[in-house]
Formats: structure tokens, C-alpha cells, sequence
């Protein structure tokens, strides 16, 4: 419709027109089209119809078509830009079925066994995607219901029931049911198997409640049992035929059978052997929500340099195999780097049953104030990492973070050092001791027939003169031959000895002034120089070798020599950590999102298999940790871990130094990952069934 209005200049009487030599061209238009208005309160209204509006581009001029095309091009715009602002407005993105994602990982699948998989990263993801337990992580970090549908403790935590879903199959097609979790759980608990998971199930009894329902009952209340619950369970229809010693050799240990999100598809492998890539597909029977991608396809490569160049190369679309340096100087651009918090600390445990130095509290509490954490975050994690002070993890567990005890004070820990008694005497630039060593004293009569340890440091020190003591018998015994050897003593030394007696001649017999110059002869305590060094030992793994060097310098500038030792991680855990032969060891240790630190600190674990590695022991700290893990009251076993904690830190076993960030570089174009904190690497697929990469839009 074209509209033209004119208002009517006052001089015109109404329904006058004015002369047309005079009016704009719109009107001379109207003329030729032969448009007749219609007046209506003054104001001109003309419709034009389609065979007038075809004659219109011949009739008006060149800068009249070229206005009239952009009002007409402004208005079509228009209209699409509010026809998709209506659409957009009043519809969402949602996910749908479909995708791929490619992750680059370093190392081989070997065991995608639930019952062997916690020795292996590379098998512990593949045993996450593929298989479900009683309970699971959820993003949060929370232990939540699984293939479990619900559960209830009882007996004070003694007792653990949980029913069972009835709507889980294995990806064979077969009902998955409490005879699958009945059999996996004894298959652990048989020492035939050799499960290192066994230590987790001992003294646990299974119950087969009904159907649908199973108890376990415990020796004792343990609060962490939840966590243990968390095992993927087996298909007993394909394991209960295999004998323990073929369980390792099976093919269903890469073929693997689950309940999971995904399902096995193939491998590939080259001709040596090497699995270059491994694919799983999306299980459209997963009793749970999705999954939307289709396939997930894990890449395995050597080392951390061939998983960069095949994300730069856009060959894979994530990888967690990266260390800080190297994920630092990834830029962004086409990938998320996820900073997931994960319940470990590194630290230096002090062994002081290898290093006498460590047993004096002053020059441990030096060491903590006499470490820079804050250069470690910067120089080694590249701001990837926390300082920590405890093993009580704030942001995982929720407790009280403690107030700063050893922040960097060079000037605290040398006071500390010469409060030991250690000083720079030869200036060298490391510091020492003097000691007296504690030397035997004789203070017993002995004579002939005498036994005992007494015995044998007097023959000990006859026998540093061979003229009194030619034979040089240390036995223990006083016989003939000690007796004749104490005589010539007496007779040597008959002024001190005999003659205070008014004896000539010796008699045998060790009493009062026989044993005052024995004492003063071998009882003399020789100075000792104890120098204020030990060796720290560590993992040959890059960040562990930075982290050394700069703990090396901190504290040689405080004077303490400290020689750095690098072994591989088989050699260290069976060589060093296993019998604790070590004076300070540089290593992390795991926890569960359930905060159970007996194993860690209790003076009952400070042997192998126990993970006591400062061999700790403190009466009172041991009782606040037996309380913590039995009780179920959150807020009891808060303020029993808290009291701990003030223990530990005041008596500084170790340095604490710093909680690291678990990186994960995936594509962007891979959504829905919300995970926060995991318990190991694998749980960064914690509720993967809800990623999604494709997305379609539906009315709100």
C-alpha cells in the first residue's frame, strides 16, 4: 500500500486542490498512474494496484529508485532480523544425539577390569565409561546412587543395605542383578585374584536381603565404606567360568561388558602390538539420562610431546595428559582448560628414624618456615596449584582452613637452627652441630663367672691396650683369661688402683677404683660433629625435579646441605617408600572425598602396606583419628579432624607444599562439562552421559 499524506496549508478553502505545478512529483505520480485519492480529515490516501506498482520504476527518477530500494531492502531486513529475534527469544538450545569426541591419552589399556583397573590411569577411564558401581561421584564430588537406587545405614555404621534398580541391563542384553554384585565382591575379597582392591573389602559379609536388596555388615563403623561402594561391578555370566590365574589374560579384558553410558566398539592396534586407538559407543539402554555423543575414541600416544602436536593439529579435541608448563603455554583459542580440584598434596615427609636431625621439632618447624610455596605455585605450577598447610583440604572437605602456621621467614628458621644448636662454625656455608655421644659407664663389681653386657664393655675396653688384653675376647663372659687381663690393668695403673688399697699385686676383681679408671679411660665422651644435612628423593618426573631444586635452594641458603636423589616410580615404591628407606621423600598422597586420614597418619601405619610416611606417632593424635572415622556425625568428625590438624601442624612431621590443579584441555565445541572436583583422573568423566556436542532449538 503506498500512502501519501499531505496536510492542507490553511489559505485553502476545504475540499479545494491546490495548482499541480506546484505540488511535489509524488503528485504528478499519482497523475499518470491515474491514482485517485480519497480525502479523509485532510489528509490524501492513495492504493495503489499491482499493475500501477509494476509502472512505478519507469516513472520516477534515478535517485527516487535508488531511495525506494533501500527503504525496501531496510524493511525486508527488518523483518527477518525480528522474524529470528522472536524465534531466538521465544526458543532454547537443547542437546541431541550425535558427535564424536577424540581424547589423547599417554600409555596402553592392559586390565578394563573394575577389580584391577586402580593401578592405571589409562584403564581406570575406559572402566569409568564403561561400567557402573553401587554409587558414583556426581560433578560436586558427592557420593550419590548409581546402579544402587537407594541406601540406608544402620547399626551405628556397622551395617550398609541398598536396593537395587530394576532397570539395568549389560550391554549384551543380559539383566543385570545382586548375583553380579555379589560375585564381583567375593572375586576382590579372594586372594586368588590378587585384587589390590581386596584391602578395602576384608572382614566385609554379604547379605542377599531379597531381590532387589543387599546388605552389607561391617567389623567395625567406618564412615568411608561409601566410597569403597563406588567399585564397578562385573557381569557374572561372562566372568564365573574363568579361573583366577586366566583373569588377567582373558580378552574381556579389552572386550569389556559393562552397564555404562558407553559400550565397547573396537581397537585398533599396529603390528607390534601397540593399541593406537580405542573406541566406545554411546549405550542407548543405559539406564540413566543420555548419552548424547555417539562415540568417544581415546588416541594413545608415547609421550606429552606427541599429544601437543596432535592437539595443535587439531587430531584430537581433548587430553588431561599434560603437565602445567605445557598446559600454560597452550593458548586458548579453540579449547577449555578446565581446573579441576582433586583431594591430593604434595610434601616433604621427614623420616627421623633415617635423618637423627629430624627427630629435634626445631629443625623440622625451620624447613616449613624456610620453604617459599608461593614460588613453587608461580615457577613450577604456573598458578595451577594451592598452598596447603594441612592434609584437611578446605575446598574439598569443607573444614576450617588453618591459620597460616610457617609462612616464609628465613629469619624464624635460622633463629630456630641455633635455638638446635646449629651453626655456620668453619663458615662454609652450612651449618653443624656439636655433640657428646653417651658412653658406657661401668658401675657394677665384676669378677670372675660375671656375665652380661657390663662383661662385654669391660673386655671391650681391655682390649685396647694388647699388652693387658693380647687375646681380645669380646664374649660377654668373665673368665680366666678376662680375669688375668684385669689383673695386668690393676697392676699397670697400681698407683690409682691398688695402692689406695695397700695391694701389691692385682686382684681380678673389678670394685671401685678398678672401675673409676676404666671409666676415665673408655668412658671419656668424644665430641661428635653433626652436620645439618640429609638427602631428599623424589619421582624423575619434571615438575617433582623443578619442585626439588627449588626446595634444595630454600633451604641451602639456610644452611642445610641437602643432596637431591631421582628414581623411576617402580624403583622408588618397591626400593624406598615400601621399607621406608629414605631421610626425606618428596611424594603426594590421594585421599577420598570422605576424609578418612588414619592410614595416613596413625602410628599403627607407619609400616608398608600403612601410608604413614613421616612415621608419625602422637598418642593423642592417634585417638582423634580412630574417633573421626567411626563416627557419623559430620559435624562430630569436623571438630575431631580440626583438633588433629592443630596436633600435626604444631609438630611438623613434614612440609606441606602445595595442591595442584587437575588440567583438562577439551574443544570447545564439546558442552555440558560442569565437573568441579574428582577423587582420580578418571572421574573427569563424572556424569559425562550429559556432554553433548550436537544441539537443536525448541519452543520454551
Amino acid at each position: 500500500m503506498l500512502a501519501v499524506a499531505i496536510k492542507p496549508k490553511s489559505s485553502l478553502t476545504q475540499g479545494s486542490l491546490p495548482n499541480r505545478s506546484k505540488l511535489p512529483s509524488i503528485f504528478k505520480v499519482r497523475d499518470k498512474l491515474k491514482i485517485f485519492p480519497f480525502k479523509k480529515r485532510g489528509i490524501f490516501l492513495a492504493f495503489p494496484s499491482f499493475y500501477q506498482w509494476k509502472k512505478l520504476p519507469k516513472i520516477l527518477k534515478k535517485n527516487e529508485k535508488i531511495t525506494l530500494l533501500i527503504l525496501f531492502f531496510l524493511f525486508l531486513f527488518s523483518g527477518i532480523f525480528l522474524l529470528i529475534s522472536f524465534y531466538l527469544e521465544n526458543t532454547q538450545p537443547t542437546p541431541k544425539l550425535g558427535g564424536e569426541y577424540i581424547e589423547g591419552v599417554i600409555g596402553q589399556p592392559r586390565f578394563i577390569n573394575p577389580i584391577y583397573a586402580s593401578t592405571n590411569d589409562t584403564d581406570r577411564d575406559l572402566v569409568e565409561l564403561i561400567f557402573s558401581g553401587l554409587m558414583k561421584y556426581n560433578r560436586e564430588g558427592q557420593i550419590v546412587p548409581d546402579l544402587a537406587e537407594s541406601f540406608e545405614i544402620k547399626d551405628n555404621g556397622k551395617i550398609y543395605e541398598f536396593d537395587l534398580r530394576n532397570d539395568i541391563f549389560w550391554h549384551d542384553g543380559k539383566k543385570f542383578s545382586l548375583d553380579d554384585v555379589i560375585f564381583t565382591i567375593e572375586t576382590i575379597q579372594n586372594p586368588d585374584y590378587k585384587s589390590p582392591l581386596r584391602a578395602n573389602w576384608l572382614g566385609v559379609t554379604i547379605e542377599k536381603v531379597n531381590l532387589q536388596k543387599i546388605s552389607f555388615k561391617l567389623k567395625n563403623p567406618y564412615v568411608g565404606f561409601l566410597e569403597s561402594c563406588t567399585v564397578k561391578i562385573l557381569p557374572k555370566h561372562i566372568w564365573q567360568e574363568i579361573p583366577p590365574e586366566n583373569f588377567p589374560l582373558t580378552i574381556f579384558n579389552l572386550q569389556s561388558i559393562g552397564t555404562g553410558p558407553f559400550k565397547f566398539k573396537n581397537f585398533k592396534q599396529d603390528k607390534s602390538g601397540y593399541i593406537k586407538s580405542f573406541v566406545l559407543a554411546a549405550n542407548r539402554r543405559y539406564f540413566g539420562e543420555g548419552p548424547y555423543i555417539s562415540e568417544i575414541i581415546f588416541k594413545y600416544f608415547k609421550n606429552e610431546g606427541e599429544v601437543i602436536s596432535a592437539l595443535k593439529k587439531g587430531e584430537i579435541k581433548g587430553s588431561s595428559f599434560l603437565s602445567a608448563k605445557e598446559a600454560s603455554e597452550i593458548k586458548k583459542g579453540f579449547l577449555n582448560k578446565y581446573q579441576l580440584s582433586l583431594p591430593r598434596y604434595f610434601a616433604v615427609f621427614f623420616n627421623p628414624q633415617k635423618a637423627e636431625i629430624f627427630q629435634d621439632k626445631n629443625i623440622r618447624q625451620a624447613l616449613n618456615y624456610g620453604t617459599n610455596h608461593k614460588s613453587i605455585i608461580e615457577n613450577v605450577l604456573f598458578g595451577y596449584g594451592k598452598i596447603v598447610q594441612s592434609p584437611i583440604l578446605p575446598e574439598i572437605f569443607g573444614f576450617a582452613s588453618p591459620v597460616t602456621r610457617y609462612e616464609f621467614n628465613l629469619e624464624e628458621a635460622k633463629e630456630l637452627l641455633e635455638k638446635a644448636g646449629f651453626y655456620d662454625k668453619d663458615g662454609d656455608g652450612f651449618r653443624e652441630k656439636t655433640i657428646k655421644k653417651t658412653v658406657f659407664q661401668f658401675k657394677s663389681d665384676l669378677r670372675l663367672g660375671s656375665r652380661g653386657e657390663e662383661v662385654k664393655e669391660l673386655q671391650k675396653c681391655l682390649a685396647q691396650d694388647s699388652q693387658v688384653y693380647p687375646g681380645g675376647k669380646i664374649t660377654g663372659y668373665f673368665g680366666q683369661e678376662t680375669k688375668e687381663a684385669v689383673i695386668k690393668f690393676q697392676e699397670k695403673y697400681a698407683k690409682e688402683i691398688l695402692e689406695p688399697w695397700g695391694f701389691k699385686e692385682g686382684t681380678g676383681i673389678v670394685s671401685r677404683t678398678t672401675r673409676k679408671k676404666l671409666n676415665e679411660l673408655c668412658g671419656k665422651a668424644p665430641e661428635e660433629i653433626l652436620p645439618l644435612q640429609f638427602s631428599l628423593i623424589t619421582i624423575e618426573q619434571p615438575e617433582m625435579v623443578e619442585v626439588a631444586n627449588l626446595l634444595k635452594n630454600n633451604w641451602e641458603i639456610l644452611g642445610a646441605r641437602v643432596e637431591i636423589k631421582f628414581y623411576q616410580r617402580a624403583e622408588l615404591e618397591k626400593e624406598i617408600i615400601k621399607p621406608r628407606n629414605y631421610q626425606a621423600l618428596l611424594f603426594g598422597q590421594v585421599l577420598g572425598v570422605i576424609p578418612d586420614l588414619f592410614p595416613f597418619w596413625h602410628s599403627t601405619q607407619r609400616k608398608d602396606p600403612g601410608l604413614n610416611l613421616a612415621i608419625y606417632e602422637n598418642k593423642k593424635a592417634d585417638k582423634l583419628l580412630e574417633e573421626a572415622r567411626q563416627t557419623l556425625s559430620e559435624v562430630e568428625r569436623k571438630e575431631k579432624y580440626e583438633g588433629f590438624q592443630e596436633i600435626l601442624i604444631d609438630d611438623a612431621p613434614v612440609v606441606f607444599l602445595y595442591t595442584p590443579d587437575y588440567l583438562y584441555l577439551v574443544s570447545k565445541e564439546i558442552k555440558g562439562i560442569n565437573t568441579k572436583i574428582i577423587v582420580d583422573p578418571s572421574k573427569r568423566f563424572s556424569e559425562i552421559e550429559k556432554w553433548y556436542i550436537e544441539t537443536k532449538r525448541v519452543w520454551r
